[in-house]
């Protein structure tokens, strides 16, 4: 969660913008990478892996609302 809250928080927006829609699916390849990687790092049955990984997606999704909202108001202000 640190590493990916980092992440966000380093992101600098410039010009020329890519649309709200290209930052979303940017975001979604974000989470799909850390859940790939946390999803080679676990252990355990299967079925307490698969809730641990929909957890971990749930919270690093909203952890992207805030930066997503930014980006959002970025445009905005263009």
């Amino acid at each position: 969660m640190k590493e990916f809250n980092a992440l966000l928080n380093q992101q600098v927006f410039s010009e020329p913008p890519i649309s709200e829609e290209d930052m979303l699916t940017v975001v979604n390849d974000w989470v799909k990478f850390y859940i790939d990687y946390y999803r080679q790092q676990m252990m355990g049955e299967q079925q307490e892996q698969d809730r641990a990984l929909e957890e971990l997606q749930k919270e690093l999704n909203t952890l992207a609302i805030p930066f997503l909202d930014k980006y959002k108001a970025f445009l905005r202000s263009l």
